[in-house]
């Protein structure tokens, strides 16, 4: 059984806190566990993509320290860690659930390094425009509408740009809002690769194309 080992019990709580916050805006949604190093890389994708050219995904990245150990790179439910979670006792260590997935976005890795710097967005702004879309959806999707109707809305809501400078879809928003990585005050570096665009805060990074 692969175990992460967390540098100390603050480092873990994060790790919990970030499955948490994941797993509530994808209740059936899966985690790629990955590490390099001595560091831990942890994304979820916030928003699917529509099309063959997986347009409209946005995914969330969490990088954390660990303690070493054996590499990782594993896609497992969501569901699943919440539940060891839920059973762990004391200590640092964690063991990966033995279930795995193989969701498409998992497949896709963003560029790791040459991207360019195209500005930075107030954070507060982006949780305004985050709750919103947030207020749109809720309004616009009828108490009985079916899955396919919701997707619909969800995607026209949040592939509209934000109203900041530089503009920004607003699911990358709704992303860095839900999985707190927003923190009033702090500026999000935006960075553009091709057809990807980054917002990055001191808690996280939001990726979309």
């Amino acid at each position: 059984m692969t175990t992460i080992e967390f540098n100390d019990e603050r480092v873990q709580a994060d790790f919990a806190t970030f499955i948490g916050r994941a797993r509530h805006v994808s209740v059936d949604g899966a985690v790629r566990i990955q590490t390099l190093g001595p560091m831990l890389v942890l994304t979820v994708a916030v928003l699917d993509a529509a099309g063959l050219l997986g347009d409209g995904r946005v995914l969330g990245m969490r990088i954390m320290p660990v303690a070493g150990g054996a590499p990782v790179d594993a896609t497992v439910p969501l569901a699943a860690v919440s539940d060891r979670l839920a059973r762990a006792t004391t200590g640092t260590s964690f063991p990966i659930p033995p279930t795995t997935v193989g969701p498409a976005w998992a497949g896709v890795t963003p560029p790791r390094g040459g991207w360019e710097r195209v500005g930075e967005v107030d954070c507060t702004d982006l949780d305004r425009a985050a709750r919103r879309g947030i207020e749109v959806v809720a309004h616009a999707v009828p108490d009985r509408a079916g899955s396919l109707a919701v997707e619909e809305v969800r995607r026209r809501v949040w592939s509209e740009p934000t109203e900041t400078v530089p503009p920004v879809p607003s699911g990358m928003a709704f992303a860095a809002h839900t999985l707190g990585f927003t923190h009033p005050g702090e500026q999000a570096a935006v960075t553009m690769h091709g057809p990807w665009t980054r917002l990055s805060t001191s808690r996280g990074h939001v990726l979309a194309r």
